[in-house]
């Protein structure tokens, strides 16, 4: 399922990242690479915000549903 779809607090395991390869690049650079743990930590109006890697970064929606969970 995408990103998008998951529910606040859960742990997921990264299993695709998706779109155009300089999308992807930008996503791996971030920390969102395949087999790696995300958290969401919050999701409101479309924006969300997961730890990656001990960080906590910010996507629009558009962007999580391009990673595959």
């Amino acid at each position: 399922m995408p990103l998008s779809m998951a529910n606040v607090g859960e742990a997921l395991e990264i299993k695709k990242v998706g779109g155009k390869e300089e999308t992807r690049q930008f996503l791996e650079k971030l920390g969102f690479v395949v087999g790696g743990i995300i958290t969401v930590v919050s999701d409101i109006n479309g924006s969300m915000i997961v730890n990656v890697k001990d960080s906590r970064i910010a996507i629009g929606r558009d962007m999580a549903n391009k990673i595959v969970v």
